[in-house]
């Protein structure tokens, strides 16, 4: 690897690179099960900051995270509770490298590239601050809607009713 995490992450030969660049890179998300609040994406919703659209906020927030905050002993006034955001994500950015080699360590980082447009960063306590003012700076040129066009998903299924008129 070049940097931490660069765009050959876990593409370790000649033949993975060729078969993810030439046939698998520009390849649509089809999301058939999505959580999305459907009414967010039809309202363009955008997130006030890094923690609300990491941690939660209205009908968002990410379980994985949650799990691990728990499971690293952090405070539930920190991860679904009533503690300022920031305090939220400091805690996520303090225990994230207890998560080495879990999936939701590398999520994460591919979100920071992949989203965010930051790159060469191990997200911990020491770089909390960084990813906080870069991440938002990026959250004021994004709703819900872009989110989705700029991962690619061409199309995201609701786990509702198929009968429910989705404007909820």
């Amino acid at each position: 690897m070049v940097g931490f995490f660069d765009r050959d992450f876990l593409l370790n030969s000649k033949t993975a690179r060729r078969l993810y660049y030439d046939f698998a890179a520009d390849q649509p998300i089809i999301d058939y099960h999505s959580h999305l609040p459907q009414g967010d994406i039809l309202g363009r919703k955008k997130f006030r900051n890094m923690a609300a659209i990491w941690l939660g906020e209205g009908g968002y927030g990410d379980h994985y995270k949650w799990r691990l905050m728990r499971a690293a002993g952090i405070d539930e006034s920190l991860i679904t509770g009533d503690a300022p955001e920031r305090e939220k994500f400091n805690a996520f950015c303090r225990i994230l490298p207890l998560a080495a080699g879990n999936p939701i360590y590398h999520f994460s980082h591919l979100e920071l590239r992949r989203i965010f447009g930051i790159e060469d960063v191990a997200i911990s306590e020491k770089t909390a601050d960084k990813i906080w003012e870069e991440g938002n700076a990026r959250l004021q040129e994004l709703d819900t809607w872009a989110l989705l066009k700029q991962a690619r998903v061409e199309i995201a299924c609701t786990t509702d009713d198929p009968a429910d008129d989705l404007a909820q």
